[in-house]
C-alpha cells in the first residue's frame, strides 16, 4: 500500500511539473528555430530584420524574466512571419 501511494505522489509531481519544463523547452527551441531560419533565409528585407532582432530580444528578456508565456507567444508570431516570407508574401 504505502509503494502504491509514494508511487502515485512520485507520478503526481512529475506530471504537474512537466508543462513548466515544456514551456521552457518550447520558448528555447522556437530562439532556436527563428536563429536557424534566419541564417537559411539569408536575403530578408532590412526591416524586416531590425523588426525580427527586436522581437527576439523582447522574446529573450521575456525568458530571462522567467515570463516563458510571453517569450513563447513573441517567438510564435516570429516564425509565422518569417514563414510567410519564405514563402513568398510579406
Amino acid at each position: 500500500m504505502k509503494r502504491t501511494a509514494i508511487s502515485g505522489l512520485f507520478l503526481s509531481a512529475a506530471l504537474l511539473a512537466s508543462p513548466v519544463f515544456a514551456a521552457d523547452d518550447l520558448c528555447a527551441t522556437n530562439l532556436q528555430k527563428i536563429d536557424n531560419m534566419m541564417a537559411m533565409a539569408g536575403a530578408t528585407s532590412e526591416g524586416l530584420d531590425k523588426t525580427i532582432n527586436t522581437d527576439v530580444d523582447d522574446a529573450k528578456k521575456a525568458q530571462a524574466a522567467g515570463n516563458d508565456k510571453d517569450c513563447i507567444a513573441i517567438t510564435s508570431k516570429i516564425i509565422e512571419r518569417l514563414e510567410k516570407v519564405d514563402k513568398g508574401g510579406q
